[in-house]
């Protein structure tokens, strides 16, 4: 179980390590044609979100890899659950299925994460 949990922490941490340098560091008007959904936020809500998902990446790994503070590393994935939740609040607005099915998967992916790493398989 550890072993799924480290591959599932790495997946979690590269999406969301991917999609948060966009969003941290693309202009929003380059970001609108692959993201839509930035249209209703504004340039710093949308780098904002991008630095939070980075710091998540860097925290799904990182503490629990070095062995310092590793409770972070389920805090983190409880973040991005969180994260998830507020995603798909605005998918809904928007009336957009297909991101309301990835924030799903992410959300359910990132609350087994935070399940075994504060519980059986935690620090």
């Amino acid at each position: 179980m550890n072993v799924t949990l480290w591959i599932i922490q790495g997946l979690l941490a590269a999406a969301f390590a991917l999609g948060g340098s966009q969003k941290a560091t693309q202009p929003k008007d380059k970001l609108v044609g692959r993201l839509p959904w930035v249209e209703d936020f504004s340039p710093n809500t949308v780098r904002f979100i991008g630095v939070v998902e980075l710091l998540a990446a860097v925290g799904l790994v990182l503490p629990r890899a070095t062995g310092i503070a590793p409770v972070l590393t389920p805090l983190a994935a409880t973040g991005l659950a969180v994260t998830m939740v507020l995603a798909a609040v605005t998918h809904v607005r928007r009336r957009e299925p297909s991101g309301i099915a990835v924030n799903a998967v992410l959300f359910a992916l990132a609350v087994f994460v935070a399940w075994g790493r504060f519980g059986p398989y935690g620090p």
